[in-house]
């Protein structure tokens, strides 16, 4: 039985860099119009109330869409990033020639302060990819947890243009990798539970370049003192050696105990997204600092 709920982390730090490159794929994707794809391997509850129980018990979107929720500097790919946040929140955020956030051929030319304080609810992976999908995309959702799954359905039911399924992603990815189009995007995103988690998920990337060797996958993974975390950056990207990028943001010291950061491998990542995400990490630094230590990682190599 798992027992990691992400409702307990639900727009923490790792959330707010998370989204924010998932939004620069998503949007790097939805320039073209040939159709595409996208395979959330561990998708959660889809939808999260930041005044729910698990949400109030932690507190940990304070730290993380708490502190950027009414910034009205943020770099483009996170101005572009926290629009969808509020409009998730009811929030009208108008962008240049469409007039709502959640047009995925947009750029924000607005970036009004909410008048909320602060945020009531945190979308999800699914809901984001959701707001880009044009109507030949498709997405492929999947989650396991016995309470996850049915909430997933729900926030998702009726939907024609996407299909959730309350299983194994790995499995979910196997069956949906290559997409028909030949374009395409995965998000995996376990919860590391178990040290062989990290091994499950380089299986599952290897096993998906095959398929696919030019399909963009994005990994998250938590920043942990743990060999096996420090070292799945070097492994995911030895897997396409000549096309990925690594962004990681540690908000506070290393530590023996707790996640001090987390980061995002990238592999064949566009070509622009390193221009993208440069001021985006020392912005998100200095926003989501927890003490002196905070760093940023941008590395990439891109054929």
């Amino acid at each position: 039985m798992l027992s990691y709920r992400h409702g307990y982390h639900a727009g923490n730090h790792a959330d707010v860099l998370k989204h924010t490159v998932l939004v620069a794929l998503l949007r790097h994707l939805a320039l073209k119009d040939k159709p595409f794809r996208v395979v959330d391997t561990h998708a959660g509850a889809g939808w999260y109330r930041l005044d729910h129980t698990f949400a109030q018990k932690t507190g940990e979107w304070r730290e993380g869409i708490g502190r950027v929720w009414a910034a009205d500097d943020a770099p483009p790919a996170v101005a572009d990033y926290l629009a969808l946040v509020r409009s998730a929140n009811g929030i009208e955020v108008v962008v240049a020639g469409h007039g709502s956030a959640a047009s995925p051929r947009a750029q924000t030319s607005a970036r009004p302060v909410p008048a909320a304080p602060e945020p009531a609810v945190y979308p999800g992976s699914p809901w984001i990819a959701r707001q880009f999908l044009r109507p030949d995309d498709r997405l492929n959702v999947f989650e396991m947890h016995t309470s996850d799954a049915p909430a997933l359905i729900d926030a998702l039911r009726g939907d024609r243009q996407v299909k959730v399924t309350a299983g194994d992603g790995y499995a979910g990815l196997r069956a949906n990798w290559p997409p028909p189009s030949r374009r395409g995007l995965v998000l995996i995103d376990p919860s590391y539970e178990v040290k062989d988690e990290y091994g499950q998920v380089v299986d599952a990337v290897a096993d998906a370049l095959k398929r696919f060797p030019t399909g963009i996958i994005a990994v998250w993974y938590p920043r942990l003192v743990r060999r096996e975390s420090e070292t799945l950056p070097g492994r995911l990207t030895r897997l396409a050696p000549d096309n990925w990028l690594h962004a990681a943001l540690d908000v506070r010291a290393r530590s023996e105990t707790g996640m001090h950061g987390s980061g995002l491998v990238v592999l064949n990542p566009p070509w622009t997204l390193p221009d993208t995400l440069k001021p985006c990490m020392t912005w998100l630094r200095g926003r989501l600092a927890l003490d002196g230590e905070a760093s940023t990682t941008l590395d990439w190599r891109i054929a």
